[in-house]
């Protein structure tokens, strides 16, 4: 790589678990544990060998392409790693434990024999020994170190960047250039009207084009042109990808069409539901990233659109010439690069805040010269535009320029040499996170509820200010990555919102985790052992006995199996993770259906996320569960079998996040109420729930509550003391009256979010929501049938941005008009969405689709 002398390059991934470990070393944690002195030592003495390593790594990542021996050792020191940071949590764990006891001393007899271990100073030796091999491993790591000859490169401070304002940007699309042309041409062929194409009513038009050229983009434009929605009745997008299998799409196309998640029902009753909403009514669908040319899979999905009226049609995005020749019924539209001009204008939209390039003419004629080295692509122009807008010095631009990674040969549809210049640039803290990503499927939906939440499971997120929050921290890296282009397609959902990863960078993610992550399919082969995250989507997976894969993996971090598998596989494939893979952080069974948790479940000292949501068959959760001083993330709901929480919830000292369904008619106080560090609570689907407990006034630090489908609730909790509660989500309770809380006074409310789904009871908004008053800025209010004003006092809600209302037709004169009392109260918001006052007015079709 070409040297760069003003800055020492971005940091490695490596050096970044290297930094992890030392930093596990220095730990508060760690200092005050009352160690033997001879332990100290031999921790004194690792700490010192992982800095003076530490010094050499961005030598050692700059020469190991030109150096065999040099990347073995750079592997082997890797591994050290990940297994001293098993250690070190382990040792952790047993500070964790003895504070935990030691400040319930009083607590029951069970409680106490609930949390025994086996003999302290015998787990205290067992570490000691631990410690000493690592020490010796070590030891042969610096003394091969030596024959590198590797240098100690200066850090000369920190790099000034600038970022742009993500508040708008992140969740507007932005505006498309030079695509008109194409735009155009495709239209004409949307808007021909009546006659049958040959075969049936509905057209296909394939467009198609390398990875990177803007395809998914195209569609975008013409899917939400005005002119699409006048001359269509129903329009669908589904993102298909590498599998064409019909029940997908089907499911896909429902949930577009109504919001509703069928999966459940069988392949009959999906087909019968599809042909009555297609029936006689024209449609566009967008069928994005089709893969499959199985030209058997394609024609029983085209003889199931034939329901649809003449004129319907179909757009296929796709790389494949020969998925074209099978799906088209015209001429496929070849997608060329970009020409110069709209490529050099899509640079300095990125590159350039609004005019700036007039002053800086020296950066634009290099940018000149990076754009044309990216051959059209757009995906590239933009990803090294965001990349250079952070740095505003003459000689960065030119290293970008000058880098050899733009002489490595390119194979036709590949941009990952350019899209890893961008990763080599990226802070080091980002590196791991996006890794991470490789472990789920392409055209996977992240959310930002729970990206975070796995970042957090594995000790990703890092922050200089002792106060702020994860969650926090966690949201901030999504909205750095997305403004280096490796997130897009950003839905807003007004307390959270979705995303996605462009295949390419997805790709791209693959390829700097190889040898960490390892997404198993069933034509996956040899499994390496040094694998630290594995994921499963396939039930099919279970009749190649993937026991055999974990057995050789016992240093997993990750198991991610999101499949409806269910029955004695499934079951034996969680009691094999559980025993063979004690150093699991991350357990997310989400839709497996087994009847039994295994009570070996408590002996995972390290596991952070347990992900046990969708399981319909388990009944109860083994005591030994509480024995997770770690876990951070609980997630039970649509546990629609499950009796009880576990009765010792408040030794999950570090729980942050719990959402649960459970049969109790009231919750446990003394469970969830004394969980201190509770940020996250969704209640769901609790059929017998008719009170939450004062208990749960207890959660001081509760940012997010979130209350569903509890059709017998009849109240909320005492919210006197949630003086953090930001967001605040309520639906499908028909039995819940919000005006029986607190109504003697003004609650110290600081909401951000409001949403309201679903709610019968509702007549007006309560009066305890003007202690927010000062604090709301998102208002959303859905299906509420009896609602049937806003009261004044709204108008006081200063920093109101956005009110959503949907199907409340009690506060319309008729639809799409609100009442004058209403309209009054709204007039301050900036952003005021109104829709159709009757269901079936309302079309979700209409809305932007999760493209990629």
């Amino acid at each position: 790589m070409s040297s760069f002398p003003y800055e020492k390059m971005a940091e490695s991934l490596l050096s970044t678990i290297a930094s992890a470990v030392i930093g596990k070393l220095g730990s508060l944690a760690l200092q005050e544990v009352r160690l033997a002195r001879a332990l100290k030592t031999e921790l004194k003495r690792l700490e010192e060998n992982m800095i003076t390593i530490k010094a050499v790594l961005l030598d050692a990542e700059e020469q190991q392409a030109h150096n065999h021996e040099l990347r073995i050792w750079l592997g082997r020191l890797k591994n050290f790693c990940f297994d001293a940071e098993d250690v070190l949590d382990e040792l952790d764990y047993e500070v964790l434990h003895r504070q935990f006891v030691k400040q319930n001393g009083s607590t029951s007899a069970k409680v106490r024999r609930l949390l025994s271990h086996s003999n302290p100073l015998a787990v205290r030796i067992a570490i000691s020994h631990k410690i000493n091999d690592l020490n010796e491993r070590l030891d042969v790591l610096a003394t091969q170190k030596s024959r590198f000859h590797l240098r100690e490169l200066v850090d000369h401070g920190p790099v000034t960047r600038r970022q742009r304002e993500l508040t708008d940007s992140l969740l507007r699309t932005s505006n498309v250039i030079g695509r008109e042309v194409d735009k155009e041409t495709i239209m004409k062929f949307l808007l021909q009207s009546g006659g049958k194409s040959e075969g049936g009513s509905v057209s296909v038009i394939p467009i198609v084009g390398i990875g990177g050229l803007g395809k998914t983009t195209l569609a975008k434009l013409l899917y939400n042109d005005k002119r699409v929605d006048v001359n269509f009745q129903l329009k669908m997008w589904v993102c298909v990808s590498e599998e064409f299998e019909k029940k997908e799409i089907m499911v896909k196309m429902i949930k577009f069409l109504t919001h509703q998640n069928c999966s459940y029902l069988d392949p009959e009753q999906l087909q019968t539901f599809i042909r009555d909403k297609l029936k006689s009514k024209k449609f566009l669908l967008v069928l994005d990233d089709v893969w499959s040319d199985d030209r058997y899979k394609w024609s029983e999905l085209r003889d199931l659109l034939e329901e649809g009226d003449d004129g319907s049609k179909v757009i296929v995005t796709t790389r494949s010439a020969s998925v074209a020749r099978i799906v088209g019924t015209v001429s496929a539209h070849n997608l060329k690069g970009l020409p110069y001009e709209d490529c050099l204008s899509l640079f300095k939209k990125w590159a350039f805040n609004k005019g700036e390039e007039e002053h800086y003419p020296n950066r634009m004629e290099i940018g000149k010269d990076i754009v044309k080295k990216c051959g059209g692509l757009p995906l590239a122009v933009r990803t090294l535009a965001t990349l250079l807008y952070e740095r505003n010095e003459d000689h960065y631009w030119k290293f970008i320029r000058e880098n050899e990674v733009w002489e490595l040969e390119q194979k036709e549809g590949d941009i990952l040499p350019t899209l890893k210049l961008s990763y080599d640039q990226m802070k080091s803290h980002l590196k791991p996170c996006f890794a991470i990503c490789s472990i789920f499927p392409k055209d996977y939906e992240f959310s930002s509820y729970w990206l975070p939440r796995v970042w957090m499971a594995h000790g990703l997120l890092q922050s200089s200010d002792e106060g702020q929050e994860l969650e926090d921290i966690g949201l901030q890296y999504i909205k750095e990555l997305y403004s280096k282009s490796f997130f897009q397609d950003f839905i807003d959902h007004g307390d959270f919102f979705v995303f996605k990863m462009h295949d390419l960078v997805h790709d791209l993610a693959l390829s700097v985790a190889q040898g960490e992550c390892s997404m198993v399919t069933i034509r996956s082969k040899n499994i390496s052992e040094g694998i630290r995250h594995m994921s499963f989507f396939d039930k099919a997976l279970l009749d190649k006995k993937i026991p055999e894969f974990l057995q050789k993996s016992s240093h997993l971090r990750t198991i991610l199996f999101q499949s409806k598998a269910e029955g004695p596989t499934i079951q034996s494939f969680v009691f094999n993770s559980i025993s063979s893979c004690k150093y699991l952080r991350m357990l997310d069974l989400a839709r497996s259906s087994f009847a039994v948790l295994p009570s070996s479940v408590g002996a995972l000292k390290h596991l952070t996320y347990l992900n046990l949501s969708r399981n319909y068959r388990i009944k109860e959760l083994p005591d030994s569960i509480c024995n997770l001083h770690n876990l951070q993330s609980l997630c039970l709901g649509g546990c629609l079998r499950l009796e009880k929480l576990p009765r010792d919830m408040r030794s999950m000292i570090k729980l942050r996040c719990l959402v649960m369904t459970v049969k109790q008619k009231c919750l446990p106080a003394d469970g969830i109420g004394s969980l201190k560090s509770r940020q996250f609570l969704s209640i769901e689907e609790c059929s017998n729930l008719e009170f939450l407990l004062e208990g749960i006034q207890l959660l001081t630090s509760l940012r997010s509550l979130h209350i569903s489908s509890c059709e017998n609730l009849i109240s909320l909790p005492n919210l006197k003391y949630s003086t953090m509660l930001q967001t605040l989500l309520i639906k499908d309770c028909k039995k819940l009256n919000l005006m029986g809380v607190e109504e003697s006074g003004l609650l110290d409310l600081s909401l951000q979010s409001l949403i309201l789904d679903e709610l019968p009871q509702l007549i007006t908004l309560p009066e305890w929501l003007l202690g927010s008053s000062k604090t709301l800025q998102c208002l959303s209010i859905r299906s509420c049938v009896n609602l049937s004003t806003l009261p004044l006092w709204i108008k006081s809600f200063t920093v109101l941005k956005k009110v959503e209302i949907e199907r409340c037709p009690d506060l319309f004169l008729r639809p799409g008009q609100l009442r004058h009392s209403v309209a009054l109260a709204l007039a301050h918001v900036p952003q005021v969405s109104l829709k159709s006052t009757h269901l079936e007015d309302y079309i979700p079709a209409n809305r932007v689709p999760v493209g990629r």
